[in-house]
């Protein structure tokens, strides 16, 4: 086993997908590999947070996708379910070619950058935790969905996590509690 896994084949494995003018979830998590849990977790969390949020719905999908993934990470599954209206939307390969051409540079220089560090942030109980929280990060993008990229916001967070998860490094674990920590003094200090 890897002492890390990367990001650049997931966006290839995307990107092959399909070679039709529409790529369905479907397609994508097929590609990803269904007992990926963590690299389909991932590549949602980066979707969000590319332009292609900005399409209609598009941010509220990829939270309830979020959700469920993490979920099922969760309990322990060893492979992905998702209901089959996630898995039928389809997407407009060429968008989601230009999505992917976007992430290719911050994805080389993501890979080049990690290494397993802080572990214990990514297994145990803490790992548990990240993972509870990506669930509840997707869970409230749909109800950001009136306000246009908001969801790029917890996408950021969940990307950060994710990336930890799958890197096996804790640095990335870190800095996306300290980004939601953030996030929620400045919502309280909003409110205020």
């Amino acid at each position: 086993m890897q002492d890390k896994e990367t990001i650049q084949p997931l966006l290839d494995a995307a990107g092959n997908a399909s070679d039709d003018r529409k790529t369905s979830v479907g397609q994508i998590v097929e590609s990803l590999g269904e007992n990926s849990l963590t690299p389909n977790l991932i590549f949602v969390a980066l979707a969000v947070v590319s332009p292609l949020s900005g399409v209609p719905l598009f941010s509220s999908i990829c939270g309830i996708t979020i959700a469920l993934i993490s979920a099922q990470m969760l309990v322990g599954r060893n492979h992905i379910w998702l209901p089959g209206f996630v898995m039928s939307r389809q997407i407009d390969s060429d968008k989601l070619d230009r999505a992917l051409k976007a992430l290719r540079r911050p994805a080389r220089w993501l890979d080049r950058i990690t290494r397993p560090r802080l572990t214990f942030l990514v297994r145990g109980p803490v790992r548990k935790l990240t993972q509870a929280l990506c669930m509840i990060c997707g869970l409230a993008m749909p109800l950001l969905e009136i306000v246009p990229f908001t969801s790029s916001i917890l996408g950021t967070v969940v990307s950060l996590l994710a990336f930890g998860m799958l890197a096996r490094d804790g640095l990335f674990t870190l800095l996306g509690l300290a980004f939601l920590l953030a996030l929620g003094g400045g919502v309280l200090w909003f409110l205020q």
